[in-house]
């Protein structure tokens, strides 16, 4: 979830964008409404939008989502592509109850599987092929997600990573200490040069990160070799 207004974008620009947006479903403002007031940090309209548009455009039958908050990212994921199945994790179970009721009103629990636990451990149980996943979790883990999700996409499979702007501290950090732009920091460079990726930075929402993988592994071609 971006933060104030004008952190990301010039603020007329940011409202522009915003005022193009087409009015959500009732699910979904609904949805926004309860993450504004609780402070739950979920997707923002446009990334689930562009969430949407890349499923669909992609065309994935496979999907894994890191950080379920209350569902609208994984609704957003399923929505675009109808065709796919989508696994989601978080390690809040609470979250993940309250997910659970919105993806059955949406429409689509018959197509998400909510799994509770770690992000690091589930995702080293998971088996591939996973055509796109989307991390929206914790900052410090997200270096750890590409690594463990990278071997389970094939080759032009999609990654989309959230909030690598971080309301604007990335580009010019604040003078105290923040362990979760720490790690952005870090993380970001290593997204776009990776060997493997062909990555762009959206200054979308909070700031998005949109890869798609271009070459195997070396251990997936059988190495080290």
């Amino acid at each position: 979830m971006k933060g104030p207004r004008g952190s990301i974008l010039r603020p007329a620009q940011e409202a522009y964008v915003e005022r193009l947006l087409p009015p959500r479903d009732a699910l979904l403002a609904e949805m926004e409404a309860v993450s504004a007031e609780e402070e739950i940090a979920s997707s923002d309209p446009e990334v689930g939008r562009l969430l949407e548009v890349v499923a669909r455009a992609s065309g994935a039958r496979r999907i894994v989502e890191v950080g379920t908050a209350i569902g609208y990212g994984a609704i957003c994921l399923a929505r675009g592509a109808p065709e796919a199945r989508v696994v989601t994790i978080d390690h809040d179970a609470g979250r993940l109850e309250r997910a659970r009721g919105y993806l059955e009103r949406a429409g689509v629990a018959d197509r998400v599987e909510l799994l509770h636990g770690p992000a690091r451990e589930v995702l080293a149980g998971l088996e591939g092929p996973v055509d796109l996943a989307y991390v929206d979790a914790a900052k410090g883990e997200y270096r750890h997600c590409l690594d463990l999700l990278l071997p389970l996409l094939p080759v032009g499979g999609t990654l989309v990573f959230d909030n690598l702007l971080w309301s604007g501290k990335i580009a010019e950090p604040p003078a105290e200490d923040d362990p979760d732009a720490d790690a952005l920091r870090a993380f970001n460079p290593y997204l776009m040069i990776h060997p493997q990726l062909r990555a762009v930075m959206l200054p979308l929402g909070d700031g998005v990160g949109l890869a798609t993988k271009i070459k195997p592994t070396v251990r997936e071609l059988g190495g080290p070799f």
